[in-house]
């Protein structure tokens, strides 16, 4: 019996192997044109997908061995995320958004330090147009890192509303997610648990176990510009907060102009004291929590962490601090499955 539909019997033009290479160029243009279109909210997505790591032993605990309700689990998850991440992180950004452009637009009480230093030391430093300079291209580039802030309040609501709707169905549509990343990844079985391992791996050090150091550095270091009285701790304890991701120069870039400071104002004694606390107590600490924590979180290398920030801040901005070592720990990953694979098919053992 004949079809009615005229374009059936009409000869396609392409072979089999051309209608291929076709399909698959286009399911790549259309995945790149979405990722363009959505290229200013990729952090939000990115986001989800880290917290959904984070939390998913809290979801496996209570909903597949308690058996409590999937819709609460997931809405609870949600007003954790807002109360513990969300607003902190803003306000602890907005501070130091807002007190770095204040420094960059009234460099003044700035300049009187420098100029104290130059009489102390006999050197001229700068002049005040450099410092202005300065202080306004750092406050440009930290506000490139962090968009969703320095942005209106209207983009950063969109973000985070997309971040915690992707979460929600993350976990509500847990085993279809999983169950996908199975079926359309172009990888082996063992290749996808390697990739999961290296992620649970790299959250694990660069989220929980960095946010548990910075927050021990931060602490410390407003702790001690407090005692020494160095003016304004709380904002300089923010700043070494944020310094302290930074696994080679970190919280000295906080504590180490402050002895310089205490020394301009001829306070001797209470700038030997600042370099005596950060060299003795918080690099050693900062030390010691790297490498317990290292071992306990996730073993990353400290080069593919330095590595992956240089990389990740530039291109992803604040959510680059994760995401940045976890690509340079996939590359190395997948360099390592291709190595054991060419050698496979070259001796002719199944892989």
């Amino acid at each position: 019996m004949k079809s009615s539909d005229p374009f059936v019997a009409v000869e396609n033009i392409y072979t089999p192997r051309q209608r291929y290479v076709l399909l698959v160029a286009s399911l790549v243009g259309l995945a790149a044109l979405m990722a363009f279109g959505l290229a200013q909210y990729l952090t939000a997505f990115l986001a989800a997908g880290i917290l959904f790591v984070v939390f998913r032993p809290w979801w496996v605990a209570l909903v597949h061995r308690r058996r409590w309700n999937r819709r609460l689990v997931a809405i609870g998850l949600l007003l954790v995320t807002v109360v513990v991440l969300v607003i902190p992180f803003y306000a602890l950004t907005s501070l130091l958004l807002d007190r770095l452009i204040a420094f960059a637009r009234n460099p003044e009480q700035l300049m009187g330090v420098i100029h104290k230093l130059e009489r102390a030391t006999g050197f001229t430093l700068t002049e005040q147009l450099n410092v202005r300079q300065v202080l306004l291209q750092v406050a440009q580039k930290v506000s490139s890192w962090l968009p969703t802030l320095a942005s209106s309040a209207l983009n950063f609501l969109v973000i985070v509303g997309l971040m915690l709707f992707t979460m929600y169905y993350m976990f509500m549509q847990e085993t279809f997610f999983l169950l996908g990343l199975h079926r359309y990844l172009p990888f082996r079985g063992e290749t996808l648990q390697e990739l999961g391992e290296s992620l649970k791996n790299n959250v694990s050090a660069n989220v929980l176990g960095q946010v548990l150091v910075s927050v021990v550095q931060g602490i410390l270091t407003g702790l001690t510009l407090w005692f020494f009285a160095v003016p304004d701790p709380l904002f300089w304890g923010v700043v070494a907060f944020f310094a302290a991701f930074l696994p080679v120069l970190g919280t000295p870039l906080v504590w180490g102009p402050a002895a310089l400071y205490q020394f301009s104002q001829g306070h001797n004694g209470q700038a030997l004291g600042i370099l005596l606390v950060g060299f003795i107590l918080i690099i050693n600490v900062d030390n010691v929590l790297r490498i317990v924590l290292a071992k306990r979180m996730g073993n990353i290398h400290p080069l593919i962490t330095l590595v992956g920030l240089v990389l990740g801040v530039e291109i992803f901005g604040i959510i680059g601090l994760v995401v940045g070592p976890l690509l340079v720990s996939y590359f190395l990953v997948l360099m390592e499955v291709f190595r054991r694979e060419n050698r496979a098919h070259k001796t002719g053992q199944p892989t």
